[in-house]
């Protein structure tokens, strides 16, 4: 059996960052485990068509943590970084609007504009009403019904599925009250006002895919990353892993990062708490590079339409320089309408048999009924153990890659105390 201090799972964001904070305060006891055969999770790139493509979608480096940044530079440093103002449309009613949709529905005809503010001005929250306690009722309560109706319910459709109310409300506090009076003053001045979305402003790399990060970070961690190499049970009492070529690995401590549901067999944790993990869901994405080039300033367009099968565009040569053509972004269950469009000789989409596509089995984590409870009882109970879930997946968070690497740092200095 080997021993380490410390065993990573996952060579993403999290498990990168963590380990290169452990090397930095001077310890040499630890070892990342990868399943894929490179590092970078979701944020991971590959290059198609003579241009970097990145294979788990849109992901961007937000300015609004410097630290994490400063932190990135010393991998890559901040002359191979481009700083983007962000550009993001809507497609929506066959036209393209600016995000976010109540912040410039001036952008629509003056009856469209109407019925907007109607909707907003009867919705919910603006008339005190109390809040309700399911998703497609908060929706309407936030954003008004016609917001809903044309945008957000089918969006998040499209993204997590047709059972909308099968997800909490807990998660959808960050999105601010649509204001009747901004929305109201921004179609009176003909300028979006209100809150601005996140990553209004982003860097990306100048010559390479947002995996070139990460890529970097492995590599500086040499024999201290095993790839090909994924863990298949996990033993609470022993905090040990077996591996699936048969290795044992025990560690003073384990920083998992991969979903909970990937182990195979648990062992050492009471069985209500193993079955409570079953309970967690996850969308599966497939990304899909199209040789076109769009006409278009937008970096990424948000698509509501639910007889378009993708939900979100990636416009790369609006931020990878010297690129062309786009990627779309499908959750798995409705690739298949590609493929009778295909069949039926529809072209409107872009299909293209030979475009090169590629399958994140998970994507996002999704904010269903009683997740928080259920993660809380079990990064409790293994951290009590020694065991500690970080990032996207070992928290089953939506968090993005700044936020999941400011989440390692912070750990690493805690566990160093």
């Amino acid at each position: 059996m080997k021993k380490v201090k410390y065993l990573i799972l996952g060579a993403g964001p999290a498990g990168l960052t963590f380990a290169h904070m452990l090397k930095k305060g001077g310890e040499t006891s630890f070892l990342v485990l990868e399943k894929e055969a490179q590092a970078g999770g979701l944020c991971r790139s590959a290059l198609v068509d003579g241009s970097p493509f990145d294979m788990g979608g849109g992901h961007f480096l937000d300015v609004k943590r410097p630290k994490v940044n400063e932190f990135l530079f010393s991998f890559l440093p901040r002359k191979e970084w481009k700083l983007f103002q962000r550009d993001s449309r809507i497609f929506i009613k066959g036209k393209s609007v600016g995000h976010p949709l109540e912040t410039n529905i001036w952008q629509f005809d003056l009856e469209e504009q109407v019925a907007y503010l109607g909707s907003i001005a009867r919705a919910g929250c603006n008339r005190e009403d109390p809040v309700p306690e399911k998703f497609v009722d908060w929706i309407r309560w936030k954003l008004g019904e016609k917001i809903a109706e044309d945008y957000m319910l089918p969006y998040n459709r499209k993204m997590f599925g047709e059972d909308l109310n099968a997800l909490g409300v807990y998660w959808l506090e960050k999105l601010p009250d649509v204001s009747f009076e901004q929305t109201l003053r921004s179609c009176l001045t003909h300028r979006a006002c209100g809150t601005q979305p996140g990553h209004a402003s982003f860097y990306y790399p100048r010559e390479y895919g947002y995996g070139e990060v990460w890529l970097r970070m492995a590599g500086q961690l040499g024999e201290r990353i095993r790839y090909n190499t994924a863990a298949q049970s996990l033993d609470c009492e022993e905090r040990m892993v077996r591996t699936d070529t048969g290795e044992a690995i025990a560690a003073g401590t384990i920083v998992t990062t991969i979903p909970w549901r990937e182990f195979r067999r648990i062992s050492g944790m009471p069985a209500e708490l193993i079955a409570s993990i079953q309970k967690l869901r996850a969308s599966a994405v497939e990304t899909r590079y199209r040789r076109q080039r769009l006409d278009t300033p937008a970096q990424w367009i948000y698509v509501p339409d639910e007889e378009i099968p993708y939900h979100r565009i990636l416009v790369r040569h609006n931020f990878c320089e010297g690129s062309r053509g786009y990627w779309t972004e499908t959750r798995q269950e409705r690739t298949c309408l590609f493929e009778r469009q295909h069949e039926t000789g529809d072209e409107k989409n872009g299909f293209d048999s030979g475009d090169n596509i590629f399958l994140n089995p998970y994507a996002y984590p999704l904010n269903t009924l009683g997740k928080p409870e259920i993660m809380k009882e079990l990064l409790d109970y293994c951290a009590g153990k020694g065991i500690y879930g970080l990032g996207r997946w070992g928290e089953h968070c939506h968090y993005n890659s700044d936020v999941v690497v400011e989440l390692a740092m912070n750990l690493a200095e805690r566990l160093a105390e």
